[in-house]
Parts: C-alpha cells; sequence; structure tokens
C-alpha cells in the first residue's frame, strides 16, 4: 500500500490518454445534449399531438432508465439493425442522449420562464413563429438557463466513467487496466481521482462566477 513514484511515472502516459478521451466524450456529449435537448424542449410545445406526445414519451423513457443499460443497448443492440459504433462513439451518443432529457426539462422552464406579454407583442406584430422563436423567446430563455446547463456537463463528467463499460479508454479505465496489471492500485485510482476534482471544480467555480454576472 505505499505509494510509488515510479508507478505513477509509468502510468502517465497512459493517464494522459484517458484524459483525451475522458475530454473528448465530455466536450460531443455535451454538444449533442444541448442541442438534442433544446429540440426535444421545442417540439414538446408544438401543438401538433403527432409530434409532441411521442417526444414526450421517448424522452421519459430515456430519462428514466439507466444510462448503464442505455449504453449497453447502444453497444449491443443497435449493431444488429444498424452500423455498430466504436466504444468512444457509443459513450459519446449515449451521454448525450441521456442528458438531453434533462436539458429538455432545463431549457422547458427557460421558456416558460419568458413573460407572456412577448409572445403576445410577437403576435401583435404578426411575427413569423419561427422568427418568434429565433429572434425573441430563445435568446432570452438561453441567458436564463446557462448555469443550469453548465450544472450538467459537471454531472455528465462526473458519469464520464460509465462508458468504460463498453471498452471505452477513458481516465477510470486506463487506471483500472494498469492497475490490475501492475497491482499498483493506490497511484493509479488516486491520480484519476485527483484528475476528475481538478477538472471539475475549476469548472464549477466558473459556474458560480457565470450565474452572479448573468444575474446582474
Amino acid at each position: 500500500m505505499n505509494w510509488s513514484w515510479s508507478a505513477a511515472e509509468d502510468f502517465m502516459p497512459l493517464f494522459w490518454d484517458g484524459v483525451l478521451v475522458t475530454l473528448q466524450a465530455l466536450l460531443w456529449g455535451a454538444l449533442i445534449s444541448f442541442s438534442l435537448g433544446l429540440v426535444w424542449a421545442i417540439a414538446q410545445r408544438s401543438t401538433q399531438k403527432w409530434i409532441s406526445w411521442p417526444v414526450t414519451v421517448f424522452t421519459e423513457f430515456i430519462r428514466n432508465t439507466p444510462l448503464l443499460v442505455q449504453l449497453f443497448f447502444l453497444f449491443f443492440v443497435v449493431p444488429e439493425w444498424g452500423p455498430s459504433m466504436s466504444p468512444l462513439t457509443t459513450g459519446i451518443v449515449g451521454l448525450g442522449l441521456h442528458y438531453s432529457t434533462y436539458t429538455a426539462e432545463v431549457y422547458r422552464a427557460g421558456i416558460d420562464a419568458v413573460p407572456v406579454g412577448q409572445w403576445e407583442a410577437s403576435t401583435a406584430l404578426s411575427l413569423p413563429r419561427g422568427h418568434t422563436w429565433r429572434a425573441v423567446i430563445l435568446p432570452q430563455a438561453i441567458r436564463r438557463v446557462i448555469p443550469a446547463l453548465g450544472n450538467y456537463v459537471v454531472a455528465m463528467l462526473k458519469d464520464s466513467p460509465m462508458i468504460f463499460v463498453v471498452g471505452a479508454m477513458e481516465m477510470l479505465n486506463q487506471g483500472r487496466t494498469f492497475a490490475n496489471t501492475t497491482t499498483n492500485y493506490v497511484e493509479a485510482y488516486t491520480i484519476v481521482g485527483i484528475a476528475f476534482i481538478v477538472i471539475a471544480y475549476p469548472a464549477s467555480v466558473l459556474l458560480r462566477v457565470l450565474e452572479r454576472r448573468l444575474v446582474r
């Protein structure tokens, strides 16, 4: 159980590879979740039941099933019907799709917070519905929800180790592989744990600063 600096040094090349995979999964997953979440939120407000109802059922299903099950489904079941995905791509799609159902609720709250008078004024000016969304509603709604969306980025970072179950070599999987091969568990898992803190804490501080600036 003694700390070995030589073991830590041997682990570092694998660790940096894992950091790159983790950040790729986080950044692309966040992009997918933010984009799809906005699509779900707008679709759920549609007056056409054939649009809003299926989207609501789909998002509720995704939100109420574990991310782990979804990752297994994407990696092992989806290839039976179509093209297979690499472990990293599966992790990115899984994280993005799963969290898009949560960001949809964030967008919905932001849209609902826009004063009704904004809708009424747009209608009075005979603005097209698409233009109303782009120029009036979404700029106000998104400004309100940026801090909440940032919180989900931090949550996604903490869930990113789950993608190791489909073989993605992110930080935890690199640490696990190194530890099982060399029995240097202390060094590998300690470095990985510190890395998550180093990445997540500055992000949390930045979000608090951003929230205070937006409030002003």
